[in-house]
C-alpha cells in the first residue's frame, strides 16, 4: 500500500490477485479474473471526506487513511469476487460487524498486548519510567515484525505481497518518467517511501517517543491514553512518511527511511510480468480518466 492524498499523490493497495490505484479524484480496481483476463473498474472519488479539511496538515492524515481504509475494504471485497470468477458489485454492502471485529483485534495485538505483556514483566525485569515504555515499543515493533513476516508464508499472502511489488513498481516508474510497460516497470524498486509498511513502523517509533512522556500510571489508563492517542499518532507519523517521500534526495533523510525501506521487503515479494500488468492497466485507467477530467474543467 502507497499513502496517497489530495496534493497530486498517487497511492495504492494491492488486492486479491490486483490493485487497486488511487488518485485525487478518480480510482480503478484491476483484477485478473480465473480465465486469466484483466477486468478493469473505475470509480470517482467524492463525499465529505474529499473536501478542503481533507488538505490540512495533521488533520489530512487521519481524514486520508479512514478515506482509504474505506476504498481498501470494497476493493479487496471487490477483488475477492472477481478472482473467484463470481459475480462481483464495488458498492456492495460493507459488512461493518466483520470489519469492526478485525479492527478491534488489530488495535488489541499491536496496541493493548503490548502493554500487557510488559505489566506483567514489569516486577520481573525491574524496570520502570522510560526503560519500560522502550521495552513497550520494541515488543510492539517484534509483533508487528512477526506478524507481517508469518502471514507472508501463506501462499495467498505471498501472491499478495508480488502484487503489492507491482504496485510500488509502478508508481515509481511513473514517478521517473519511465514508460509503463511490464519490461520496463520490472527494472524499478519494489520498495517505496510512502508505504504503509513503512508508515506502520513510524507509527511504533513515535510510539515510544509520546508514551514515554506520560511517565508511568496504572495499566487501565495506559491502556486507555494509548487509545485515545492513536489518532495523533497516525497524524504526525503521516506528516513524516510524507515529508521524507518529498525530499527523498536529502543525504540525512535517505539514512533516516533506511529501516522503512527494509521492513518493506517483508510485505512485497517480486512480481512476474502478469502481476505488473495489472498493475499498470489500474494505473493507467486512473489517470487517463483523471486526466479527462482536467481538460473537461479547462473547457
Amino acid at each position: 500500500m502507497i499513502l496517497g492524498d489530495r496534493m497530486n499523490v498517487y497511492g495504492g493497495q494491492a488486492v486479491i490477485e490486483g490493485v487497486m490505484m488511487r488518485g485525487k479524484s478518480v480510482m480503478a480496481v484491476a483484477v485478473r479474473n480465473p480465465n486469466g483476463n484483466i477486468e478493469l473498474i473505475r470509480k470517482e472519488l467524492s463525499g465529505p471526506l474529499r473536501g478542503r479539511l481533507a488538505e490540512a496538515p495533521f488533520i489530512r492524515g487521519v481524514v486520508g487513511l479512514v478515506d482509504a481504509f474505506g476504498l481498501g475494504i470494497r476493493s479487496l471485497m471487490y477483488s475477492a469476487s472477481v478472482a473467484e470468477g463470481e459475480e462481483a458489485e464495488y458498492e456492495a454492502p460493507l459488512e461493518w460487524g466483520s470489519i469492526l471485529i478485525s479492527l478491534g483485534i488489530g488495535i488489541g495485538i499491536f496496541f493493548v498486548l503490548p502493554s500487557l505483556m510488559v505489566e506483567a514483566g514489569e516486577s520481573v525485569l525491574g524496570i520502570s519510567g522510560l526503560g519500560l515504555n522502550v521495552i513497550e515499543g520494541l515488543v510492539r515493533l517484534g509483533l508487528l515484525v512477526g506478524y507481517v513476516w508469518a502471514i507472508g508464508l501463506l501462499p495467498d499472502v505471498d501472491r499478495l505481497y508480488g502484487y503489492h511489488g507491482a504496485e510500488h513498481k509502478t508508481i515509481n516508474a511513473y514517478e521517473s518518467d519511465a514508460e509503463l510497460t511490464p519490461g520496463t516497470v520490472a527494472s524499478f524498486p519494489k520498495e517505496h517511501p510512502r508505504c504503509g509498511t513503512g508508515f506502520l513502523l513510524v507509527v511504533v517509533v513515535f510510539s515510544v517517543l509520546i508514551f514515554s512522556a506520560l511517565g508511568p500510571m496504572a495499566l487501565l489508563w495506559k491502556i486507555v491514553s494509548r487509545l485515545c492517542l492513536l489518532p495523533i499518532l497516525a497524524a504526525i507519523s503521516y506528516e513524516y512518511i510524507r515529508y521524507t517521500a518529498k525530499h527523498i534526495n536529502n543525504p540525512i533523510i535517505r539514512i533516516l527511511i533506511i529501516p522503512s525501506m527494509a521492513l518493506q521487503r517483508l510485505t512485497t515479494r517480486e512480481p512476474d510480468e502478469d502481476m505488473l500488468a495489472v498493475a499498470i492497466s489500474a494505473f493507467v485507467t486512473m489517470q487517463s480518466a483523471e486526466a479527462k477530467q482536467v481538460v473537461s474543467v479547462k473547457q
